[in-house]
């Protein structure tokens, strides 16, 4: 019997599902995520022993119960809603493909997230991390230029760590000083790049030499693409040994960038268009990091603030 025989009603849904989001190019980390998810849905659905239910019977019952299962194995907010908007999306391209007559997921509602304020470095802090100058004494990295340049972006263009990643150089208007990103969803967006970047740039790539001839930015040990998780240990080693602070992360450095501009006069909306957030509401957080920074300076300075 062929693979396709065996393979259940659901499983094969799962499958042309993937498919469609790979046809649509979603990133390989999105489609990572979506699979995972709806195998553990799938296996929740179908103990040992016992055939996974088809597409057509799921109800807003059976559905509702999945995600109390969640809540009681105590999962953050922010994980059960990752876990349902994949198990929605899904419902959603089975109703488009007529293979259900009806989509119980669209009535789940999403578990409100916590309102919690990114933690963000000072000015101070953040430029001497991305200054990159480790410890006397310290063997440096394989490749110092490479993650100057990678520190720098981050920080002065407030990249996603998979935008940065994913950058080429064909990407950069070496004469303009824009660089085209790929956000989520692969919306581009247009990002200008200062003074330091284009110096670390020049930098890096007289440091590659021709051998490297390839349209990839940021290349790994082996000559490839560097990964996510490789720009995330590379920000957590200057973090931990430059400034001491191991909790850094790329993303981080995102948040710096719009608070520090904020913090120094831009618009929101200018912000926004930067970070390439779809939604106002989603750049707005920021307003209350500098509000609370405005707290603690007129606390801290005012002779009335604790009369």
């Amino acid at each position: 019997m062929s693979e396709l025989a065996r393979m259940s009603e659901l499983a094969q849904a799962i499958r042309d599902f993937l498919g469609e989001l790979e046809r649509r190019n979603d990133s390989p980390h999105t489609l990572r995520n979506y699979e995972a998810d709806l195998r553990e849905f799938t296996a929740y659905f179908s103990p040992p022993g016992t055939e996974p239910p088809v597409p057509e019977s799921f109800d807003l019952l059976s559905l509702r119960e999945w995600l109390a299962h969640l809540y009681d194995r105590k999962q953050k907010p922010a994980t059960i809603r990752r876990k349902l908007a994949s198990v929605r999306a899904f419902f959603r391209f089975l109703s488009r493909e007529h293979r259900i007559t009806t989509d119980p997921a669209r009535l789940l509602r999403l578990p409100k997230m916590p309102k919690s304020l990114p933690e963000v470095p000072n000015a101070e802090v953040t430029n001497a991390l991305v200054d990159a100058e480790l410890p006397e004494g310290m063997d440096e990295p394989p490749y110092p230029k490479r993650d100057r340049l990678l520190l720098e972006i981050l920080y002065g263009c407030g990249l996603r760590v998979s935008e940065a990643v994913g950058l080429n150089l064909e990407d950069f208007d070496r004469g303009e000083r824009w660089v085209r990103v790929r956000g989520k969803g692969r919306k581009e967006r247009q990002v200008p790049y200062g003074g330091k970047v284009e110096e670390c740039l020049d930098s890096y790539l007289a440091d590659r030499g021709p051998s490297k001839a390839t349209l990839v930015l940021f290349l790994n040990h082996r000559g490839g693409r560097l990964t996510d998780r490789g720009a995330r240990n590379i920000v957590k080693f200057y973090a931990t040994y430059v400034v001491g602070d191991s909790s850094i992360h790329p993303h981080t450095l995102r948040h710096a960038f719009a608070t520090h501009l904020l913090s120094d006069g831009a618009d929101l909306r200018s912000i926004q268009e930067l970070l390439g957030h779809a939604r106002l509401s989603t750049t707005q957080k920021y307003t209350q990091v500098s509000l609370q920074d405005l707290m603690r300076v007129y606390d801290g300075a005012h002779p009335k603030a604790k009369s």
